[in-house]
């Protein structure tokens, strides 16, 4: 069997000149040993050939389609092997260029040059939330707890 596109040819083993075909459903065109079912539409199909008092019968049972392309293993193989080559160079190239960014100050707009490491003031206490220190218990003392 040969599937090309929506051609579907069928060999007869047999290798008789006089082969007879028949076909159950598609009718297709018989050249000597072989039958061809042009524009088949992927429904199942018996044939049989037959010569004296042989006979073969064969399912047909072939998905075919107008737009496919046919692969074989070897091109298969070195697509994904062109896949993963590509994948782990990219990986390889974005390792190393951000290992050595690690290092440097970036040059953004938000950036400013750093000098010597200045410490920071505390910030500023919100008036609302003073810590209680001793002696000052009065400041409070107008709080006092609610039952909810």
């Amino acid at each position: 069997v040969e599937i090309s596109g929506t051609t579907v040819t069928i060999t007869c083993p047999l290798t008789e000149d006089s082969i007879t075909w028949q076909s159950s459903g598609t009718k297709g065109v018989s050249e000597a040993q072989k039958y061809i079912i042009e524009n088949h539409d992927s429904s199942p199909v018996s044939v049989s050939c037959s010569s004296g008092a042989k006979t073969y019968e064969m399912y047909l049972n072939a998905k075919v389609c107008a737009n496919c392309a046919e692969l074989d293993a070897l091109a298969v193989t070195g697509i994904i092997s062109a896949d993963l080559l590509i994948t782990f160079g990219v990986l390889i190239l974005v390792y190393y260029f951000s290992k050595d960014r690690k290092g440097r100050a970036s040059a953004g707009a938000g950036s400013r040059p750093r000098g010597q490491k200045m410490q920071r003031p505390p910030p500023v206490p919100n008036p609302d939330y003073e810590p209680i220190r001793k002696g000052q218990r009065e400041v409070y003392a107008g709080l006092e707890s609610r039952g909810f």
